[in-house]
């Protein structure tokens, strides 16, 4: 069968998209690997609005059954499925649009339109003890878990944007914040470096190479080499409770490379009035566009932004 909609990603862009889907009427095909999305990973998510606070786990159970509440014979939900491809099928004369074929690793689809959703995977710390400590104090989201560190000396480790912001976060409930740069040199923005370090408990360190956490039930300290002197390096441990990773993410858009136009770090570009793609038929919403900030609220608003773009689309297909 020809579908509407092919939404394609389980975290709260697609799940958001998949409810607003099944309210419309859009006959859908849902395909996902899993439900949750990247928060899946935290332990108390507290910026999730209408909900005080709740575990990645929870979040994702929650999202999972407002789906499935309202699927109906509507949505179809295709779990444990990844999508290698999504290729543009030319219009016909009984058509007159054309339509998509999404390719996954187990089943071959059709559909009108297509939403990508699929969001990014956040690059991990690479030294000894991350992977120990990942969530007992080493996390990836200062908007999901800074709050449970409020009063405590944290560390931010990355020198882009993502880390200053994380940091201009962080600095509204945290005793200090140390942020680590490994090399001489910035990715930030110059005003939002200004801005962030004009606070008295941000402390900016450069040529800070990230070597070890340290711990013991929980993380109880960070290990960084100083390579200012690149003669004589030297170690530095700091003293935190809280480190916070902000290295960069992975877009999850491999498989639209040859659909959609991607920038220079793979994120689908999209226009932020309405989600559209560069393909006629083709929206894209979540951490994986190129959308200026990255939240599940974000995400979930633009995700019903695009099903309010794409149910017009269908509907003057429908005549």
């Amino acid at each position: 069968m020809v579908y509407d909609l092919a939404i394609i990603g389980g975290g709260p862009a697609g799940i958001a998209a998949g409810v607003y889907a099944s309210r419309k009427q859009l006959r859908t095909v849902f395909i996902t690997k899993d439900f949750g999305g990247q928060s899946i990973v935290s332990e108390g998510i507290e910026n999730w609005i209408g909900t005080v606070k709740i575990s990645g786990i929870d979040l994702a159970k929650s999202l999972e059954n407002h789906l499935r509440a309202y699927a109906g014979d509507v949505v179809d939900i295709k779990t444990g499925e990844l999508c290698n491809d999504i290729s543009k099928n030319a219009a016909t004369s009984a058509s007159k649009v054309p339509t998509f074929f999404i390719t996954t690793d187990k089943e071959k689809y059709e559909a009108k339109s297509v939403l990508i959703a699929t969001g990014s995977n956040r690059r991990k710390l690479e030294v000894t003890g991350a992977d120990t400590y990942e969530h007992k104090g080493l996390t990836y989201c200062a908007s999901c878990d800074g709050p449970l560190f409020a009063g405590q000396d944290v560390v931010v480790i990355g020198g882009g944007n993502a880390g200053f912001e994380s940091a201009a976060q962080l600095l509204a409930y945290c005793k200090s914040v140390t942020l680590l740069n490994r090399s001489n040199t910035l990715r930030a923005d110059p005003s939002t470096v200004a801005a962030v370090t004009a606070h008295p408990n941000m402390h900016l360190v450069m040529n800070a190479v990230p070597k070890e956490v340290t711990g013991s039930t929980f993380v109880t300290g960070f290990t960084y080499t100083d390579t200012t002197n690149a003669s004589a390096p030297k170690d530095v441990t700091l003293a935190t409770t809280g480190i916070f990773v902000e290295i960069g993410s992975t877009p999850t858009t491999y498989f639209a490379k040859n659909l959609v136009t991607l920038d220079s770090l793979s994120r689908v570009v999209t226009d932020p009035r309405t989600q559209r793609t560069s393909v006629e038929g083709v929206w894209a919403a979540g951490d994986g566009t190129d959308g200026t900030y990255h939240q599940n609220n974000i995400a979930a608003g633009d995700a019903v932004k695009a099903l309010e773009d794409i149910y017009i689309y269908i509907s003057k297909q429908r005549g």
